[in-house]
């Protein structure tokens, strides 16, 4: 672990310069749509807060180390900002900025009060004791507390973070405040007031948007996972259950897969002990890059960003792709996609139910009063269906793909709130 100083060589083109470069190609093309003039757009395009943070951490053998910390809050024009905090060690404040843009389109879309934010440590938690994670987080929200709240930004868990994380942090804002302040992270224990449903929402909003998309049964329908994590596993667990051959999944050590289809309950329970899919006995192993060319039907690209680029968009033979991931398709394999006829339905809509059920669990906070898990399970499903049949009908009658009509509608309603309210002074 060591201290990471972002770059600005334009030769070094990084992850995070990538998504960002996705992030505002996209927001181009709605602001075209739209016909926005240059200052609003430029205003869209630019973070209205981005915080960089040294977070010294001590480690158990005594050693001090420092890594980055970042917190970007895009907008905050329709309500408080929202977004997870990651743990990994590519973070960058250009991949920190991508993602709370996409979380502003994303809110809007779904008709959330919420702007986009989002949070990350350049760090491998895997890397650490549970003390020493721990105290890396508790130190990290010291240093955000000043931007932070159930009323200005509230965080959630992401890539490398969980509930126990949220804990922490609910934890050390509460201590700092001197009250018990349960509405400033969301994803967070039932017992510290998590929501019933938070556990694999996004997956379920994945579930929810894939079904939509197909418009049959889903029984036989064959799956592809690239990703079998949070997001992905719970998204295979959910196909499965609906009946569709989940035959094949992948995650960062490797790649399995099975004609006949996964028993992906058996794999689930070896990943956990195995760390991994890599060995998994009732499988063949398989190149992880070669899953996202495997003739499927739908395709559930779960993992990071830039999974699909220009080079290999031509080989993807899934005739539908919903996007468990941020990011995970290039604008240049957008372009090569669209024209092979295949259906993307992109990130700001099929991995909407995270913030979805988040947004619930920040009401339910707010009002001191929670809701049964039927409850919560009606309000995701028709605030995912709603935006669906939004972004399909504008897609049908502009001629639009999928992706360019949900931005258009997210990037539309930011624009709006921002024309409604003015600039100051």
């Amino acid at each position: 672990m060591t201290v990471m100083v972002p770059s600005r060589t334009p030769a070094l083109i990084t992850p995070g310069r990538q998504a960002l470069d996705s992030a505002l190609h996209q927001l181009g093309q709605a602001a075209e749509h739209l016909g926005l003039d240059d200052g609003l757009r430029t205003i869209l395009a630019t973070p209205r807060r981005s915080l960089t943070v040294s977070v010294p951490v001590r480690r158990e053998d005594g050693r001090m180390e420092v890594v980055q910390g970042f917190r970007v809050q895009h907008n905050v024009s329709r309500g408080p900002a929202k977004g997870g905090i990651r743990f990994h060690p590519g973070t960058d404040l250009d991949e920190v900025t991508a993602l709370a843009m996409w979380m502003t389109w994303k809110c809007a879309l779904v008709g959330i009060p919420y702007g986009g934010a989002k949070g990350g440590v350049a760090v491998d938690p895997a890397a650490l004791t549970t003390r020493e994670l721990e105290r890396l987080t508790r130190r990290y929200v010291n240093e955000i507390l000043p931007i932070i709240g159930p009323e200005k930004d509230i965080p959630a868990p992401d890539v490398g973070t969980d509930e126990q994380t949220m804990a922490w942090i609910m934890d050390t804002y509460s201590v700092n405040a001197g009250y018990s302040v349960p509405g400033v992270v969301t994803g967070k224990p039932m017992t510290l007031g998590g929501s019933l449903g938070r556990t694999g929402a996004t997956a379920r909003g994945v579930l929810i948007a894939t079904l939509t998309a197909l418009g049959r049964s889903p029984e036989g329908v064959r799956v592809a996972v690239q990703g079998f994590g949070k997001v992905g596993a719970q998204a295979a667990r959910y196909l499965a259950e609906a009946g569709c051959v989940i035959v094949a999944v992948s995650d960062a050590g490797g790649a399995v897969h099975r004609a006949a289809g996964l028993d992906v309950a058996g794999l689930r329970a070896w990943t956990a002990e195995a760390g991994g899919v890599s060995g998994y006995p009732h499988a063949d192993a398989m190149d992880p890059a070669d899953l996202l060319e495997l003739d499927v039907d739908v395709l559930v690209p779960a993992a990071l960003e830039g999974a699909i680029t220009e080079d290999n968009a031509p080989r993807v033979r899934a005739r539908l792709i919903v996007e468990g991931a941020n990011g995970p398709t290039t604008p240049q394999a957008d372009e090569i996609l669209a024209a092979t006829g295949t259906t993307v339905v992109p990130d700001i809509l099929a991995n909407a139910g995270g913030v979805i059920v988040s947004y619930l669990e920040w009401v339910q906070n707010m009002q001191a009063l929670p809701w049964s898990a039927a409850e919560v399970e009606r309000k995701l499903t028709a605030m995912m269906r709603e935006a669906y049949g939004e972004v399909a009908a504008l897609a049908s009658d502009r001629g639009r793909t999928l992706r360019q009509a949900a931005h258009a509608i997210g990037v539309g309603r930011v624009a709006e709130a921002h024309r409604a309210r003015g600039l100051y002074p």
